[in-house]
């Protein structure tokens, strides 16, 4: 799937806590099982990727399949520097939500991926954490609309579900926060492989600082608003990293995907960024695929 061309970013990184899993890598996980998206597909992409950096060394753990019995699922989430959820399913058990909730309040990284952010709509905490989330019967209950209106954020309150997209198309990333460690040094715009452009996201929206956004087109069946498309939020002393990309494999070989997702997971696991910008990285007005 990933061929020796791809570009490997080789950082040395000394971590002396939790989560430091050698001279220069940091333990991670990644959590899936269920999933409305081919988790079976995405999940070894997500860990090469990770480990691709040179910072991680990935583990995964895969849940029960639904229905089935969730007692034995009790990841150790404080092992880990970072969490990567590929999960989108059944509810976990209330002891695995309040050491999830503990590990990210007391310092743990978090990325969300895609339709993880679909899951859990009724646990408050977790929502918290994913600042915006969609479908699963998400309302105006869950929290406000974010759009981009008028070079603003803006919080609106009106009635409706959450989570909606289009049909896949390509589309522009337009950065909103350029200082961020994340996007520091990436093109203002550039062109996104084709993928899901996820509309009508809503949730608390607490401690978040919206990174990018994307047009969502009416003509490909979109909302006609400049919607988030990246995100990170601050939960206690945590770090969460929220990218909407990447519904599946082709989707995830665009390189602008590939480097926030890898920036991302530096970010949230340290707070800190020392990956340079690919030099393959996609223009604004064509995308870049890795083969």
């Amino acid at each position: 799937m990933f061929k020796s061309t791809w570009l490997v970013l080789m950082v040395v990184l000394a971590f002396s806590t939790i989560g430091f899993a050698g001279s220069s890598t940091m333990k991670a996980l990644i959590i899936d099982g269920q999933n409305n998206h081919d988790w079976k597909a995405t999940t070894p992409i997500l860990k090469a990727l990770l480990e691709q950096t040179g910072l991680f060394s990935v583990e995964v753990i895969t849940s029960p399949p639904k229905g089935a019995d969730f007692s034995s699922f009790k990841p150790e989430f404080s092992n880990y520097r970072l969490v990567v959820s590929n999960f989108n399913g059944e509810p976990w058990p209330e002891e695995v939500q309040k050491r999830f909730e503990a590990y990210v309040s007391s310092g743990g990284g978090f990325v969300v991926y895609h339709a993880a952010d679909n899951a859990f709509p009724n646990w408050k905490e977790f929502n918290e954490i994913i600042g915006l989330g969609g479908w699963e019967g998400r309302n105006e209950k869950s929290g406000p609309y974010v759009r981009y209106r008028e070079n603003r954020f803006v919080f609106e309150n009106s009635p409706g579900s959450a989570g909606h997209h289009g049909r896949q198309h390509e589309f522009k990333i337009i950065v909103r926060d350029s200082n961020h460690p994340i996007m520091k040094g990436l093109p203002i715009e550039w062109l996104h492989a084709q993928d899901e452009l996820y509309d009508r996201m809503r949730g608390p929206a607490k401690y978040t600082e919206f990174l990018a956004t994307a047009y969502s087109d009416p003509q490909t069946g979109g909302s006609g608003e400049h919607e988030p498309v990246l995100l990170t939020v601050k939960y206690g002393k945590g770090r969460v990293f929220h990218t909407m990309l990447g519904h599946g494999p082709e989707a995830m070989r665009c390189v602008g995907f590939i480097a926030t997702l890898q920036r991302g997971a530096e970010w949230a696991a340290t707070g800190n960024v020392t990956q340079k910008l690919p030099a393959d990285f996609p223009s604004v007005d064509k995308h870049s695929i890795r083969q």
